[in-house]
């Protein structure tokens, strides 16, 4: 359906709304009132924003476009954030932007024709929230919406808000969660007589036999695959039937519609069914991963892949120029890393998390969770020393990332002949390098990483079988210049920090494998404080962050979706309590090469830097183009309040060059600040903490910090790119 605003009245709310936004802004009133058009009205607007601007020359730069980079937006001050954001809206006033998540249909941007249409008509079709949005526009502008940044002492407070797994109280919790899920899947435990031969109980065994041997069985993570719940009906009864109504015919709807289920008894332990008074909304980031929202069982059967780079064809380069061996077993976005999907069970996971950005991949079937059919065929081997071909004979490629599904879904034969493969490879690239004069040389291998949320999942999956596997590994792979050993992981509540997930940790780190951690910022994860919980409890245990990820804003991520005004927000107001110092810098760096002692070394650096944790994760968004960026302006809003937001590319590392000659690219968020905000109080949060979100229009990606380098090589490399297209 065509829109005309001219042809939409405004609610009564809508239209109280406007009138409070000219009544705080005298100024603003007497240009709408006085113009006989909207251009002059236009005009008005812009000279008030413009004098505003002109305070501050390094702002005009800015805005312009002649000055970029972090130190300049550092030095914005709060009512340039406004006064640039109001210029960029009269700059791109009356552009349609293409919006895939609303079904092809392009959103319009014309904030001041709805002013003069709801001043002049009472018309324009704005909703509240578009009202609401300029309201806190024009108070920034004015001074009158303060940034008042929290203090270390402040920032403290709303950390200590959030439990961990490894409190005494919560343990106890979890443990009763325990038994009362094992005397439940009990029931289902059939006599060894009928088939079964792991997991059944011999006829003679007593009730109480048979619970000991389900604690017994607690420990072994394939006993967790086998029982994991697959129907909402279970999930219910396993939570003690907490589920509201609603609740339940939501997961109703979604069987039926065929969305996969898949949660672990282990993982469902976590979530509370009795909760205390203390403990009032820590596990909603957990139970919002399992629990399915309205907009993806909506969504589902329509999903996009979000990164174009996922999408490819045969043959034809990727968004970011690449030349794939396999378009569905490697992705690629930068010269020196490619993804390696193995055709293993590690293309299942540990559980299905709502908001993955694969659940493109998981709607086609790509991914799932049928274990038996993704047990590795008698193919496997050749195609996979065809693909790791590519990374040999490519002249960047230094780093491969294993994933999936989760690279640890693969059972301990199957990795061990990955790793081992990957080994081979890199030794034939150093042989075949000998060859080769000086600066031209090809990159060698020297980060291996392993793409894992099993150590939030299922921690009982890093066994000692598995820990010899991984060391052998790389005391074998250390002989040959590979430096790095990598776990990238995911948590995403310090609730998922629990005494089996510590554990995890520590056997990992005791080989010398460091443990990274990327963080998705859903909105029950972006609650004041929880995020800089998060860092402190995993670095306490030897776990460096990484990235923190804006949840990608296709309308199945609706529920889930935080702002980027609010990662901004983080970003400046709570996780700056954990920089380091640059006098640290080159000690971390050397952090992955010591990685048996990374939990003394992150104990002995926030002693010596005095900060509560090492920030050392980079807030960003997967951009629906190449790469990864925070470095956006706010150009348009539309009538229902959605923030569009331009994007440009990370200039701080390496990328295609085809960055070069691609346009920035536009994302319409798929929800409004306040209703974002709407959606914290329904949380229990006190919105009053928040109201600073309003103004955080721009962001500037940091700077990847040096803990996270490619060690120096011995030698010059080439200049050489292969396996592009541009």
């Amino acid at each position: 359906m065509t829109y005309y605003p001219e042809k939409i009245a405004l609610s009564a709310k809508s239209l109280s709304l406007l009138r409070k936004l000219m009544l705080e802004n005298p100024r603003l009133a007497d240009i709408y009132n006085t113009s006989t058009s909207l251009d002059e009205a236009k005009a008005g607007v812009k000279k008030w924003a413009y004098e505003v601007l002109n305070e501050n020359p390094l702002a005009v730069s800015y805005y312009k476009g002649e000055a970029k980079g972090r130190l300049t937006f550092e030095s914005l001050r709060w009512q340039d954030f406004a006064a640039v954001r109001i210029l960029d809206y009269l700059d791109n006033s009356g552009r349609k932007f293409e919006n895939p998540y609303r079904e092809g249909r392009k959103s319009l941007s014309i904030p001041f024709e709805l002013l003069w249409l709801g001043v002049k008509q009472g018309k324009g079709g704005a909703k509240p929230l578009f009202f609401k949005d300029m309201i806190h526009l024009f108070r920034q502008l004015n001074n009158q919406l303060p940034q008042e940044k929290p203090t270390a002492d402040k920032v403290n407070e709303w950390m200590e808000r959030w439990h961990e797994g490894l409190d005494p109280q919560i343990v106890e919790i979890r443990k009763e969660n325990k038994e009362r899920i094992i005397r439940i899947l009990a029931r289902n435990i059939e006599s060894c007589e009928l088939g079964e031969t792991r997991y059944c109980f011999s006829e003679d065994l007593t009730e109480e036999q048979k619970l000991e041997k389900m604690r017994e069985w607690w420990n072994d993570y394939r006993f967790h695959l086998k029982f994991a719940v697959r129907s909402p009906r279970l999930l219910n009864e396993l939570l003690d039937y907490t589920l509201d109504l609603e609740t339940q015919k939501l997961l109703s709807r979604a069987e039926k519609k065929g969305i996969p289920f898949f949660v672990n008894p282990y993982y469902l332990s976590l979530l509370n069914t009795r909760v205390p008074d203390f403990d009032v909304g820590s596990d909603l980031a957990i139970r919002h991963y399992v629990i399915y929202s309205k907009p993806l069982i909506d969504q589902f059967g329509n999903i996009q892949a979000w990164e174009k780079e996922d999408q490819v064809e045969p043959g034809k380069p990727n968004a970011a120029g690449w030349l794939l061996p396999s378009h569905h077993s490697v992705h690629r976005r930068y010269p020196e890393v490619a993804i390696l999907i193995p055709d293993t069970m590690g293309r299942a996971c540990g559980g299905l998390c709502v908001s993955c950005q694969r659940m493109y991949d998981f709607q086609r079937g790509n991914l799932n969770f049928n274990l038996d059919k993704l047990k590795p065929n008698e193919t496997w081997d050749e195609k996979l020393e065809r693909l790791l071909k590519y990374w040999e004979e490519d002249p960047q490629l230094r780093d491969i990332l294993i994933t999936g599904g989760d690279a640890l879904m693969s059972q301990n034969k199957s990795l061990k002949k990955i790793l081992d493969a990957v080994l081979d490879m890199a030794i034939r690239k150093i042989e075949a390098n000998k060859s080769r004069p000086d600066g031209e040389k090809f990159a060698e291998i020297q980060r291996i990483r392993l793409g894992s949320r099993l150590l939030a999942y299922l921690p009982q999956r890093i066994t000692p079988d598995l820990i010899q596997v991984l060391g052998d590994f790389k005391q074998k792979a250390s002989v040959y210049g590979i430096k790095q050993f990598i776990i990238q992981t995911h948590f995403e509540s310090p609730m998922e920090v629990t005494p089996e997930s510590a554990l995890a940790v520590s056997r990992l780190v005791s080989i010398g494998w460091t443990v990274t951690n990327q963080l998705v910022f859903t909105s029950a994860a972006s609650r004041r404080g929880h995020t800089a919980k998060l860092r402190k409890v995993l670095n306490d245990i030897g776990v460096i962050t990484y990235y923190t990820f804006s949840v990608k804003g296709f309308q199945e991520n609706m529920f889930n979706y935080a702002t980027n005004a609010r990662a901004v927000q983080e970003q400046i107001e709570e996780k700056v309590f954990g920089q380091i110092p640059v006098e640290y810098l080159e000690q971390i760096r050397k952090f992955p090469m010591e990685a048996e002692q990374m939990v003394e070394n992150l104990k002995s650096l926030r002693e010596k830097a005095n900060i509560p944790f090492m920030a050392s994760d980079r807030n960003v968004i997967n951009l629906p183009g190449v790469g990864k960026s925070l470095t956006f302006r706010t150009i348009g809003i539309t009538r229902w309040g959605r923030r569009i937001l331009e994007f440009d590319y990370d200039h701080t590392r390496w990328h295609s060059p085809i960055i070069n000659q691609n346009s920035k690219v536009v994302i319409i968020e798929s929800k409004p600040i306040g209703e974002y905000i709407n959606q914290l109080e329904d949380m229990g949060e006190d919105t009053k903490d928040y109201k600073s979100v309003w103004g955080y229009s721009i962001g500037e990606t940091e700077s990847r910090l040096s803990v996270f380098d490619y060690p120096d090589y011995e030698f010059n490399i080439t200049d050489e790119l292969a396996n592009l297209e541009i």
